[in-house]
């Protein structure tokens, strides 16, 4: 008994050492201020915006990207696998109320299992501009935005960008529980790795490179069967000796988990992905969530109690930190000790799963983080033609 609760308490104040340093990172390296762009003409740039699904504010995270302090020409270029896909009216209204350039592909062509990827490759053939900006459809930005990208594109060696986020709840509790777990967990995690230098992130917040990059790295096509297309296109783009940068200011990651079992299936997805790409990482990951190791630690012997307050005050600077840099709440503090659990729980089963379901299909993750669709539409469709139809209205810059 005395060696595990040995062993409870060093995990907890291990969890506590990490916390701290995660605060501390956060606050050094997150700056809300914009830093200088660059000196002459910006640049040409095409926004891809792969789409599935009305979600909740679709329309305005759409509109902020139409509302950029940026210099340059910019084209939007949005894609759906079916025609009455619900996030076609979000589109169609942007282009109502903007002068906007923005195109919308309705293609159902299937290229692989991951239909996001095969979105993009049915995307690519309406992108007018040789800079582009990949990013997800939940995700909102500020006016800064493709400013700072661009800029950290333009400097010496940078093959790609990519984005630090945090969460914001967009459809109830359950996604304000959602938000929590990426802004107090993930984000800090990202953090931490990028400032040891153990990390080297490329995340569907945002994808920024050229289309000479894009082109030498195989295209989209070429990650058409990986569930973490993000990932796999960051490692292709280092491999010739380029760099992918990650400016220090976040964008707003919206979460619309509508139930505990949407939250569930959602996050044990990105756990069995992670799990398979990095073991390593996932299970330090894992094991610096302080909390339940120092109930734990109580539970089998009452001496541990004083690591309960300490574990709860080293997440509050967390909280306090994440919030400060992005001026966002995810959710009440108060609610971060169910979080914590919740996440605990879902790092032990991320071990027990060999799939995961991604919108509606049951996918296997394979060790290198490639996958095989369980879904039958993804076979009959994977070498079927599709319907292809691109609109495209607008020629004043966005």
């Amino acid at each position: 008994m005395a060696t595990v609760t040995a062993v409870l308490i060093a995990f907890a104040v291990a969890g506590i050492g990490y916390q701290l340093v995660s605060a501390f990172a956060v606050w050094r390296t997150i700056a809300p201020a914009p830093q200088p762009i660059w000196i002459g003409k910006a640049p040409s740039v095409t926004l891809l915006k792969p789409l599935y699904g009305a979600e909740p504010r679709l329309a305005a995270n759409l509109g902020g990207f139409l509302t950029q302090d940026y210099g340059g020409r910019c084209q939007i270029v949005c894609g759906v696998s079916a025609g009455n896909d619900g996030a076609i009216g979000a589109v169609e209204t942007l282009r109502a109320e903007s002068n906007a350039d923005i195109a919308l592909v309705v293609d159902g062509v299937r290229h692989g299992s991951n239909a996001k990827v095969s979105n993009l490759v049915n995307m690519m053939a309406a992108a007018k501009h040789d800079i582009l900006v990949v990013s997800d459809s939940d995700i909102a930005v500020g006016p800064d935005y493709l400013a700072r990208v661009v800029g950290a594109l333009a400097l010496p060696g940078i093959g790609a960008v990519t984005c630090l986020y945090h969460g914001r709840g967009d459809s109830g509790g359950w996604s304000k529980l959602a938000a929590q777990g990426i802004s107090y967990g993930f984000l800090p995690a990202v953090v931490v790795g990028l400032r040891l230098g153990l990390a080297e992130p490329c995340m569907g917040s945002t994808i920024a490179l050229r289309r000479e990059t894009l082109d030498a790295i195989g295209g989209f096509s070429a990650f058409a069967d990986v569930l973490a297309d993000d990932h796999a296109i960051g490692v292709a783009v280092r491999v010739p000796g380029l760099h992918v940068a990650v400016p220090p200011f976040t964008v707003a990651h919206g979460c619309v988990d509508p139930s505990l079992r949407a939250l569930m299936r959602h996050e044990l997805r990105w756990n069995v992905t992670i799990r398979r790409l990095d073991p390593l990482g996932y299970l330090g990951h894992g094991l610096v969530n302080p909390l339940p190791f120092a109930v734990a630690a109580t539970l089998v012997h009452p001496v541990a109690w004083p690591l309960l307050p300490v574990a709860l005050a080293a997440r509050a600077l967390v909280v306090a930190a994440v919030d400060r840099v992005t001026a966002s709440r995810a959710a009440p503090y108060w609610w971060l000790p169910a979080r914590d659990f919740l996440t605990f729980g879902l790092f032990i089963a991320g071990f027990l799963v060999q799939s995961v379901d991604w919108r509606g299909a049951r996918l296997k993750v394979a060790r290198d983080g490639s996958i095989s669709g369980q879904d039958p539409v993804v076979a009959r469709s994977h070498n079927a033609r599709g319907r292809s139809t691109t609109h495209n209205e607008g020629t004043s810059d966005a």
